[in-house]
This record gives structure tokens, sequence and C-alpha cells, in this order.
């Protein structure tokens, strides 16, 4: 192995470039380093799956593609390479998100802002007492899913239409036998009636063939399940993590003092769940858009999954006695979700 004549940092023996300081090495390595670069142009590099850091084969140079890309170029010494669809599989199985809530404040002052805000209840944060606050990088599983759920629903407007008709009716006739002055409260006596009436009479006035529609909602998600098993309390029911921002995983990357955290939780056992916790969100969708749902059936399916370490925050809590734990994306600043504790 070489040396740096820059820095002092040891380097492959034929690199062109410092991979650290990016500093020209001398005119051995140099020819050594064209030489390999025209032999190696366009050949195509296959990762393990436990790869940390591609290497430029002409120079030596760490290699840092961005997701999605198949072609790069060295910014040292402008070698291409081809990743090989497998390669750059096990390369992106592995990812991280970068931490935006850098200090034990700016985590604090962003969770009072939220509660402040409303977000679990208006002006909890000042009749709460905040307890210890603590950082880790937590691994998730990223499982895809495409969810399609079925489902039959009384259409609402047209309960409405017939209940109002039903109503009218009624009140009519209450008007009729009460008469005068009475008949105005004959008249409410029969909104009441007919009330009772159309819930007794649901297969007449409601339930009728017609105001039975069939609906269907499609989603799309990538659905985080918490890869720690001993952690599964603080698994997030409805929450995304914003993607786009995720980079490959590198331990170096993140601050000394933060825990990062290994999972145990297989991705047999990750698909299984975020199958069962999607079908679980799409029928609670479904009731949000429908109270008045006759038949559902959800069915799912997964795609490969993607380790993801998230930065996460967790803050205790005591209001009026009840302990409580919010769990903070430190990277979003989005709440995962709270946990209630005995």
């Amino acid at each position: 192995m070489a040396f740096c004549e820059k820095c002092g940092t040891q380097i492959p023996d034929d690199a062109v470039f410092c991979p650290k300081c990016g500093a020209k090495q001398g005119n051995v390595n140099a020819q050594q380093g064209t030489k390999n670069a025209s032999a190696q142009a366009g050949a195509s590099i296959i990762a393990g799956a436990s790869v940390q850091e591609l290497k430029c084969p002409g120079c030596g140079a760490p290699i840092k593609p961005q997701f999605g890309e198949m072609v790069i170029s060295c910014e040292y010494c402008g070698t291409s390479i081809s990743l090989v669809s497998d390669g750059w599989k096990n390369i992106q199985k592995h990812s991280m998100l970068p931490l935006s809530l850098q200090t034990q404040d700016q985590a604090i002052s962003a969770i009072k802002h939220k509660m402040d805000q409303g977000l679990l209840r208006k002006h909890l944060e000042e009749e709460s007492t905040m307890g210890s606050i603590n950082i880790g990088y937590i691994p998730y599983w990223v499982v895809p899913v495409s969810a399609r759920t079925n489902y039959t629903a009384v259409d609402a407007a047209a309960e409405v239409g017939k209940f109002a008709a039903t109503a009218a009716m009624i009140g009519l006739a209450g008007g009729a036998f009460g008469g005068g002055g009475r008949g105005r409260g004959g008249m409410g006596m029969g909104l009441v009636e007919g009330t009772m009436i159309g819930g007794m009479m649901g297969g007449g006035f409601g339930g009728g063939g017609g105001s039975i529609r069939a609906y269907t909602l499609n989603e799309n998600y990538n659905y985080p399940v918490v890869a720690v098993k001993s952690m599964t309390q603080y698994q997030p029911k409805d929450y995304a993590f914003d993607l786009a921002k995720r980079v490959p995983f590198e331990s170096n990357k993140i601050s000394k003092g933060i825990k990062i955290l290994n999972g145990d939780l297989s991705e047999d056992s990750a698909k299984h769940m975020a199958k069962t916790n999607v079908e679980q969100v799409q029928t609670e969708k479904a009731h949000e858009q429908h109270h008045m749902i006759r038949s559902i059936n959800s069915n799912s399916d997964t795609g490969d999954p993607e380790l993801l370490h998230v930065p996460v925050w967790f803050a205790n809590f005591e209001h009026k006695g009840n302990k409580m734990v919010l769990v903070i994306d430190g990277s979003s600043g989005g709440v995962i979700n709270s946990i209630g504790l005995s």
C-alpha cells in the first residue's frame, strides 16, 4: 500500500488521487492509474450484500452513486463504471435518513410547536412536564405494498333524501292530528317518531337495494415496520418517511454518541406485518369515507423490503399524572406516533 503525498492517508498503490483529500499523486501512480482506467473503463462492478463503499477501478477514489443510477463516472479520473442490476440492488438495500434536528433544543422546539398547534391536543404542551429526551438511529424495514380494497356501502345522499321524505310525511300527519297551536307540537313529535321509525324500518326506508353502492380503494404504500422486536410498541400506524432524502447507509456519517440499533426482525416477518397493517389502514380509510359499510374485503401485494435507518427522538412527557412518549422523525420533524404509558 502507498500513502498520500499530501495528507499521509493510506491509499491503493495505483491510486491517481487521494480518496480522502483529493490530492493528485506522483507520476508513477498516475501512469499506473491511467493504464488501469483504460483497462477498466466500462467494467461492471458487482457489490456484495454488505457493501459499505465502492472504489473506482481506475484511480481508487470512492464512488458514491445516487439512487437509480446504473452508469456512473468517477469524479476524479472520469472512468465510466456500469453497475449491474444485482450489484445496485444490494447497494440500495440499506439506506439512511440524514439528521435534521441535530440537538435536543432543536428537537424540543419542534415538539413544543406541534403540541401547541393542537396536533395531539390544543395547548397540551403548556399543561405538560417535559422528561427525558434521547435519540437513536432505529432500523425500519420499508415494505412496498400495493393494496386494493373492495367494499359496499349505503349511499349517504340517497339515505338522507329518503329519511327527509319519510320525516316530512310523518310530520305532516302529526300536524294534521295536532291542529292549531297543538299542530306545531304534533309536527315536532312527528319528526322524532320519524327518526325512530326510520331506524326500526331500515329494511323499508334505509336498506333498499338501490341505495347500496360498490366502491374500490387502491393505494400504494412504502410502509415502515420497526425492525427491532423489543420496540414493537413504537410501530408506526400510518406514517411515511421521506424516502427522497435517503442516502446509502454509512455509519461513519452518524455523529458519535448517537446509538445505532441493529435489527432482529426478518424480512418475511416485516412483509407479513406490513401487509396486515396496510389492510387495516385501508379498512379505516373506507370507514372514514362511508359510515354505513355493509361488506368489505382487502387484498395486498408486497415487494422486496429495504432496510432504512432513521434518526428518531424519544421525548417523555407527563400530563396530569399520565405519562406519554412522543416518537419524532429526526429527519423531517414529523410525529411518527405517541405512546401512552401506564
